[in-house]
């Protein structure tokens, strides 16, 4: 069991067959070296997440409607890390032997209820490091991904607050607006300083490998009728 957690809670999700055999606090990450390849060495998610967390696989994507609207999602105030910020679409990690796209599929359904198409590889090397989160450190080789959206999202409230559809334009501008000093953010304690970024490091890193792909310009766009 997490320090943090007085229970274990069995996740629940509509892909029963994976996500009920694992639990919230020990649901395994899959550490990796530089290049992204496995060590053959894992640990529990949660636990694995601290001011030394060893480099790990993820994902990050990216949903798009037909209309070219970009899906932002708002991370709900119980997560451990990085809570009540606003992000991109989807984040997370792949179970052991599971493909990024298996992944992705499947953390979709779990946090938002929805399905995609046309998942597309954007970044395949995109690797960073975050500041401190009340002294967490996320430390992920995270390969970005783009995507068509198949169903309306139907949030999961323990994963997500709120949602909403934005004109990548507009969400860039969004980026560019939001204070970039996280420092408040370090260590655990009430925080009360004004002018606090409300997006992501990661939204913000992302972004400058992103805007300027051939990806993000044909998914931005209007799909034919």
């Amino acid at each position: 069991m997490c320090f943090w957690c007085k229970d274990q809670v069995t996740i629940s999700s509509q892909d029963k067959a994976k996500d009920s055999l694992y639990t919230v606090c020990m649901e395994p990450i899959v550490f990796v070296d530089e290049s992204g390849l496995p060590t053959g060495k894992t640990g529990p998610k949660l636990a694995s997440h601290h001011a030394n967390t060893p480099l790990h696989s993820a994902f990050s994507c990216y949903i798009f409607n037909d209309r070219g609207e970009f899906l932002v999602t708002r991370r709900a105030a119980g997560k451990k890390v990085w809570p009540n910020f606003w992000t991109n679409t989807v984040c997370g990690h792949p179970l052991p032997n599971e493909s990024l796209e298996d992944a992705i599929i499947r953390r979709l359904k779990y946090e938002l209820g929805m399905t995609a198409k046309d998942l597309k590889l954007v970044l395949p090397n995109y690797r960073y490091r975050t500041p401190p989160y009340n002294e967490i450190i996320e430390n992920e080789f995270c390969p970005v991904f783009v995507a068509r959206a198949t169903s309306r999202p139907n949030p999961n409230s323990e994963e997500v607050s709120e949602i909403n559809w934005l004109k990548w334009s507009d969400y860039i501008a969004k980026l560019e607006e939001d204070p970039v000093d996280y420092s408040s953010f370090a260590k655990p304690r009430n925080i009360s300083a004004t002018s606090l970024p409300v997006w992501s490091w990661w939204a913000k890193d992302q972004i400058k490998q992103l805007q300027n792909t051939q990806e993000i310009t044909d998914y931005s766009q209007p799909t034919s009728s």
